[in-house]
C-alpha cells in the first residue's frame, strides 16, 4: 500500500514540476498505452491459468454481476458528483 501511495504522491510531485513542458500533452497517449499493456498481461496470465479457465463458467457470472454492479455504483456516484459541485455552477453563470 506504502508503493502505492509514495507512486501517486511522486507522479503528482512530477506532474507538477512538468505541467508546462511539452511531455504532458503526450500523458494520455502514454496512459493509454500502457493500460492495454497491463490489460494484455492481464489476458495472458488469466489465458496460462488452468485452474481460472477451467472454471470460467462460475467465474464469468460472478465477474459480470460485480462489473455490472460496479458500474451501476459509479455512475450513482458520478451523477452525485455532478448535481453537488458542477449542476449549481452551471445555472449561475
Amino acid at each position: 500500500m506504502i508503493q502505492i501511495l509514495l507512486s501517486i504522491i511522486s507522479g503528482v510531485a512530477v506532474g507538477y514540476a512538468v505541467r508546462r513542458s511539452a511531455f504532458t500533452k503526450y500523458v494520455s497517449r502514454v496512459i493509454q498505452i500502457i493500460i492495454l499493456l497491463l490489460l494484455f498481461f492481464l489476458g495472458v496470465s488469466v489465458g496460462s491459468n488452468k485452474e481460472v479457465v477451467n472454471n470460467f463458467g462460475a467465474i464469468g457470472l460472478d465477474a459480470f454481476v460485480i462489473a455490472a454492479l460496479a458500474t451501476l455504483g459509479s455512475l450513482i456516484g458520478a451523477r452525485i458528483v455532478y448535481k453537488l459541485f458542477f449542476e449549481s455552477k452551471k445555472n449561475d453563470v
